[in-house]
């Protein structure tokens, strides 16, 4: 770890003097040798660095998304050439280049902060031995060195000697209880993270490759860092703790305000702004509106949860725009009224035994109505009589039905 670090040396200078300009003013204020002043530097070197790779982590947004779209299209391009692998990876290049995905914009954020997390690293590996780095003199380093969070000094590791931690100043029991803490919390905030992503913002009606990528990284990562985190220094611990609540934080804001098309986190989503549209009559916001026009744009291409948010707005007796606003529409109400209550009076779907049964009583009904008929014209009707109310038999030779009347002087 520290050839590693050693390679990164040329930016220990702007790292430590980051450091020591927050260390002068959290100084003043909880004194210059305490782990506050020592801690909070740290914790703010990695807002510093996190506000400056924001971009890139928006770009890792859009690359995660983009490789979970083109996941159908790259296992099939795999599927079709995997006997020819440069034909592959050239189909492959093609279509990031067409798309314009790029793999690596992914992994953006963690490239962009490993310099300066190797950089702290190599500066706290200087501060336990006592020599001077970058800005660092020997009464800051001094400084650093008396400095202890929760009994820890900021320099100390897991895997330390007793004689080592003694020479900082404190208890190997102290070192190892509190850099266990710090280490598990590192790993169940990595192992959060990773599971608010794969469980609220992610397509789940896309089944890739993709997917089961990002479940085993899920568990993957935090293991690794319970694994190399014993031969961290705390000061070390806590860079890296703060910046992975940060990511926390900044992807549970991306979930909510943000989400990916067709995952749990869009259908909460669009309920809220479905909820605020049916609350004030119109979409509140700039970014709201634009979620709703591009709703409104794919037409026939919209997801389950798009789908049900426009539904949603007819039932409310609004209609989407094409400029992202809505409208007040009382034949969108009645259409989806209607269509309810259609739906509503429309019979249940019988069982196969059920109608069965009912055409085997309906046939039965119709042979006993025939059998009581052919009884009532088997019996014999007495002559000369007929029924009241029905027409006499005509003689034979002589039309049936009325009869034009004579002329009079026609014999009778």
């Amino acid at each position: 770890m520290d050839t590693i670090a050693s390679l990164f040396s040329f930016i220990t200078t702007p790292v430590s003097w980051i450091i020591v300009q927050f260390h002068s003013l959290y100084g003043a204020i909880f004194g210059p040798d305490t782990g506050w002043a020592w801690g909070l530097s740290i914790v703010s070197l990695v807002v510093v660095i996190r506000i400056c790779l924001i971009p890139l982590f928006v770009k890792q947004i859009k690359s995660m998304r983009n490789m979970q779209a083109l996941q159908p299209k790259m296992k099939a391009i795999q599927e079709r050439y995997k006997n020819d692998r440069q034909r592959q990876s050239e189909e492959m290049m093609k279509l990031y280049k067409d798309t314009g995905t790029n793999p690596l914009s992914s992994c953006l954020p963690i490239l962009a902060q490993s310099p300066f997390f190797f950089a702290l690293y190599h500066v706290l590996s200087k501060i336990a031995s006592g020599d001077t780095i970058g800005v660092l003199n020997q009464e800051l380093v001094n400084s650093a060195r008396e400095a202890h969070i929760f009994g820890a000094p900021i320099a100390a590791k897991f895997m330390d000697s007793e004689e080592k931690v003694a020479a900082l100043n404190a208890s190997l029991t102290d070192v190892r209880v509190v850099t266990a803490i710090m280490i598990v919390l590192m790993s169940a905030s990595q192992f959060y993270t990773q599971r608010q992503l794969m469980q609220k913002n992610v397509d789940l009606t896309v089944k890739t490759p993709y997917m089961q990528q990002q479940k085993m990284l899920m568990y993957i990562f935090p293991l690794i860092f319970a694994v190399t985190g014993i031969n961290f220094p705390v000061g070390v611990l806590v860079y890296w703790l703060t910046t992975n609540v940060w990511t926390m934080g900044q992807q549970m804001y991306v979930i909510n305000q943000n989400p990916t098309p067709g995952s749990k986190a869009q259908d909460n989503y669009l309920q809220r702004l479905l909820k605020s549209v049916s609350s004030h009559g119109e979409v509140r916001g700039r970014r709201r509106r634009s979620v709703v026009q591009a709703i409104v744009a794919k037409g026939s291409d919209r997801n389950d949860n798009e789908r049900k948010f426009i539904a949603g707005l007819a039932k409310a007796g609004f209609a989407a725009q094409a400029d992202g606003t809505v409208i007040k529409s009382d034949t969108v109400m009645a259409d989806a009224d209607g269509g309810s209550a259609a739906r509503r009076q429309q019979p249940k779907r019988q069982s196969k035994a059920r109608r069965q049964s009912g055409a085997a009583q309906q046939t039965g009904e119709a042979k006993l109505s025939l059998e009581k008929q052919d009884q009532q014209d088997a019996k014999p009707k007495p002559a000369g009589k007929t029924a009241p109310g029905t027409p006499r038999q005509a003689k034979s030779g002589q039309r049936k039905g009325s009869q034009r009347p004579k002329h009079p002087s026609s014999k009778k």
